[in-house]
């Protein structure tokens, strides 16, 4: 089982979603939830339009494409000229950052450098990796998916170690 990023039309990523659903077929669509401005009802939104992930066999993922109809066009991988693979932990570090931002502090005990990569070692997002940003006097973890999407969380600095380091974690 693999995680696959497809493309399907734009306003259709919800009803892809809820296809795959039916179908019984792990998937994970990007969203935020919004409230319209007049009577406060809430609904969800993609934040990556025509975007769709969903975990499968190779052959079922073909096999919803052509066999069930699903609206949808894998993205292929340039090297191997196959469906694109998204790695569990990079899939896995995203939703999580989508997720939850984190605004708690603590004491900052070395200082990093913007860009430098990163694994958060203590809240909620214990073991996510990403990349250090500082936008506005606020730290962020950014994650990255395929080299195309980024997402961020707020995660104070001390909660934050560099990628490789030998730091004892308690």
């Amino acid at each position: 089982m693999n995680w696959f990023a497809a493309r399907t039309r734009c306003g259709a990523e919800l009803s892809v979603a809820g296809r795959l659903d039916r179908l019984g077929v792990e998937r994970f669509v990007p969203t935020e939830l919004r409230r319209h401005t007049r009577g406060g009802a809430s609904y969800e939104r993609p934040l990556i339009p025509s975007l769709v992930f969903l975990r499968a066999t190779k052959r079922q993922a073909c096999s919803l494409a052509n066999k069930e109809a699903l609206p949808v066009r894998y993205l292929i991988d340039p090297a191997t000229r196959s469906l694109l693979v998204v790695p569990d932990k990079q899939l896995e570090d995203f939703r999580r950052i989508l997720d939850l931002s984190i605004d708690d502090g603590g004491l900052v005990d070395r200082p990093l450098a913007l860009g430098e990569r990163v694994r958060v070692i203590k809240g909620v997002l214990t073991g996510v990796e990403g990349f250090v940003l500082e936008l506005r006097g606020r730290t962020y973890v950014v994650v990255r998916l395929l080299d195309s999407w980024f997402a961020k969380a707020s995660v104070p600095r001390a909660w934050l170690e560099p990628v490789g380091s030998q730091k004892n974690r308690q």
